[in-house]
């Protein structure tokens, strides 16, 4: 069976494993929050949305999604990645963190106007005050799988990646080196819900309740969700 489905690119590996476990092809299409948001309202069609919990009920609110279908998959954090095999460099503080951002051949980062992740980290670098001094070397991509598949195959030794954990954590060749200090933190709660034009509503109503059940929780963790 095939269910349209639009999703935050940092739920991923997670839809996608989920669909397998059942049986569900997974038709429409992963990326930027914003961007998932804009294909559901431009009328692509769509059984299951999977966003942040405040876009998901501003929808229910509308009524493009219904309402008791509701549910969470878990909090992610924000983290930063290197390429595998390349040196690790300590993120734990603000300090330390602009002093490896100003150190990297380039920092690959998704779109910073329609990701979550993307816009956080505009901001972040505004506090740390290194905005201007590192705009040249910003790698932006449409999403953060995009810009972690980028980052993993640079040829740069110090190439650094900053997006959700879950889409560091599925990438091939990337490596976490951990979530963002404590100041900059940002943990975001992504959730489900069947759409209100569903072409199989049953269906759609049953992914979304397995894919956020207790069946999945571990599977969840382990890609990166707090649950």
């Amino acid at each position: 069976m095939m269910l349209d489905i639009l999703s935050a690119g940092a739920a991923k590996a997670v839809v996608i494993s989920a669909a397998a476990d059942i049986g569900v092809t997974p038709g429409g299409a992963f990326g930027a929050v914003g961007a998932m948001q804009d294909k559901l309202l431009a009328g692509e069609p769509c059984d299951v949305i999977v966003l942040t919990r405040p876009m998901i009920e501003a929808l229910a609110e509308s009524g493009r999604v219904v309402p008791e279908t509701l549910a969470d998959l878990g909090q992610v954090k924000t983290g930063v990645a290197v390429k595998k095999g390349t040196p690790r460099p300590n993120v734990n503080r603000a300090e330390t963190l602009a002093s490896a951002l100003l150190g990297a051949d380039a920092i690959y980062v998704p779109d910073m106007k329609k990701s979550t992740a993307g816009m956080h980290v505009a901001g972040m670098l505004g506090q740390l005050g290194i905005a201007a001094e590192v705009a040249e070397r910003i790698k932006e991509f449409p999403n953060g799988a995009a810009a972690m598949r980028a980052m993993a195959d640079s040829p740069g030794l110090y190439a650094i990646g900053c997006t959700q954990v879950s889409e560091i954590l599925y990438t091939e060749g990337a490596d976490l080196v951990g979530a963002l200090p404590d100041e900059f933190e940002l943990s975001t709660l992504y959730s489900a819900a069947a759409c209100t034009g569903a072409a199989n509503a049953t269906a759609a109503r049953n992914f979304v309740l397995f894919l956020t059940g207790e069946s999945t929780t571990r599977m969840r963790r382990k890609a990166g969700f707090e649950t």
